[in-house]
């Protein structure tokens, strides 16, 4: 199966976007190439420029505050797991703790470096950091791997609070929905929301189909359109197709 998963709130966008850039961050500054390194220090950027566009810190607070509160009022309830309710408040808590102690804005430690500020600037431009635009950057690039990787890390940690408490709001968003089987029929879906409320929705679809769905939603209705994949423009899928969907909501 491919998962799909689609924000219905602003809130949730930029987490998604959030989780998929540090992901990436995470996954490419682990290996040795410098290619790879290159990549890392670019969705380091792009997390930058995310944060500077809201105040990530203070939001994500208060979402990791009204869910301790939430689940603080599970606590008797003989169908919820003690054990396991402590252990979840105990995360939200630390991640609370860690996000308050990161100073000032999210990302400062990365502005006030005027050297990555000046190869931001430049790999804003296509093919902006060529070796003889960036000399430096190309010696960094071909210093040993373990002393790149050591100031990616450098780079990078003072960030991950954030990750983590994202991580968090994720988990418990994406363990709030039960899936359930539906049918596009010729290749459309349409599900009145008759006032439910939901702040992701997710997709399950077959590797197999040749297809993608297309996905609009508003307070209203859902509209899914599964549109065929392959050369020329995509069009609508002319026969019928099964796929899972589940609505979430913290």
């Amino acid at each position: 199966m491919i998962c799909y998963e689609y924000p219905l709130s602003e809130r949730v966008r930029t987490l998604l976007r959030l989780e998929d850039m540090f992901d990436k961050v995470r996954y490419f500054a682990a290996q040795q190439d410098s290619q790879q390194h290159h990549a890392a220090l670019l969705m380091l950027f792009e997390i930058l420029e995310v944060a500077s566009r809201a105040d990530l810190k203070s939001d994500l607070l208060q979402e990791l505050e009204r869910q301790r509160q939430s689940l603080e009022a599970l606590r008797r309830n003989p169908a919820i797991s003690e054990d396991r309710l402590n252990d979840v408040l105990a995360e939200i808590c630390r991640c609370m703790s860690e996000i308050h102690a990161i100073p000032g804005k999210l990302g400062q430690h990365l502005r006030d470096n005027e050297w990555l500020m000046s190869i931001k600037q430049r790999t804003s431009i296509p093919g902006g950091a060529c070796e003889f635009d960036l000399p430096a950057y190309h010696y960094w690039l071909h210093q040993p791997a373990s002393r790149r990787q050591a100031e990616l890390a450098e780079w990078c940690n003072p960030m991950l609070p954030i990750y983590d408490g994202l991580s968090v709001v994720l988990k418990l968003l994406r363990e709030s929905g039960k899936p359930a089987h539906h049918i596009a029929y010729g290749g459309a879906y349409q599900q009145m929301l008759a006032g439910k409320t939901a702040q992701m929705l997710r997709i399950n679809l077959s590797r197999e189909l040749p297809c993608a769905p297309e996905i609009s939603a508003n307070k209203y209705a859902l509209n899914i359109r599964f549109m065929t994949l392959g050369s020329g423009r995509p069009h609508l899928c002319d026969s019928d197709v099964a796929f899972e969907l589940t609505f979430f909501n913290l």
